[in-house]
């Protein structure tokens, strides 16, 4: 760590090699911070900020269901940063399905993928944010904690799980100066919606007030505004960033 990374804040998000983490990263580096990051496998994305900035980023392949791992993987970003700033729980897995013919393996995959590994990182993350007095955790959530839809509620459990956490731990943490939100998107243009036929799309847009789906940069600087000092004073919330179509 040289005298110039110590003066940058540091933003540890997991998933960031594609979609929204991928857009997350991006700003956050326009914005001035070192990433740490992980995924389980490099994308172009991670192999170009590795190559072409080797030192405000930082990348490991990670399992975030194997908590050993995960604890190591914070522990480096820590060592070589001194601090860690952010917490952004990104990672996860979109599974749908009727919960009575939903596989055991399915279930099991989309709560370890989207509660247990998030809690097992989140643990690691703010125990280190103690030793410097303050941080901001975000975890990404969905407007289906919000609204019930059939054929999500697995991932709708998680993601209200999330919700949830978000409450408990900005009242455990809030005492340390560690803000705890979650921002829970609508409908936006990623690889979750890939499989909707342009039918389904324009349904979606003429339900949604502001008359389009999000983007990864609407979701993005959402983020990055609860992880900054511009939201100081806001801790224990879900912000809802949907296009209104949850109102």
């Amino acid at each position: 760590m040289n005298s110039k990374q110590k003066e940058k804040k540091v933003l540890l998000i997991s998933g960031g090699s594609r979609g929204l983490g991928q857009t997350i990263c991006e700003r956050a580096l326009q914005e001035g911070y070192c990433v740490a990051t992980f995924s389980r496998t490099a994308s172009d994305f991670i192999k170009k900020q590795l190559d072409s900035n080797p030192e405000d980023f930082f990348w490991t392949s990670v399992d975030i269901t194997n908590a050993q791992k995960v604890k190591s993987f914070a522990m480096q970003a820590y060592k070589r940063y001194g601090h860690i700033d952010a917490l952004v729980n990104n990672a996860g897995v979109g599974l749908d399905g009727v919960l009575g013919t939903m596989p055991f393996d399915d279930i099991a995959k989309c709560v370890n993928l989207n509660l247990t590994g998030p809690l097992y990182l989140t643990k690691v993350v703010t125990s280190l944010m103690l030793k410097n007095g303050n941080g901001s955790v975000v975890f990404i959530s969905s407007v289906n904690a919000i609204r019930g839809h059939s054929g999500v509620a697995v991932y709708s459990a998680t993601k209200a799980a999330a919700d949830g956490l978000t409450r408990a731990l900005a009242r455990e943490l809030g005492v340390k100066k560690i803000r705890v939100n979650s921002v829970a998107p609508g409908y936006f243009e990623s690889d979750m919606v890939g499989g909707l036929t342009e039918s389904d799309k324009a349904r979606i847009k003429r339900r949604t007030p502001l008359g389009r789906m999000g983007t990864t940069i609407d979701i993005a600087e959402s983020v990055l505004f609860l992880c900054s000092e511009k939201a100081s004073f806001v801790t224990g919330q879900t912000l809802v960033v949907d296009g209104g179509i949850t109102c």
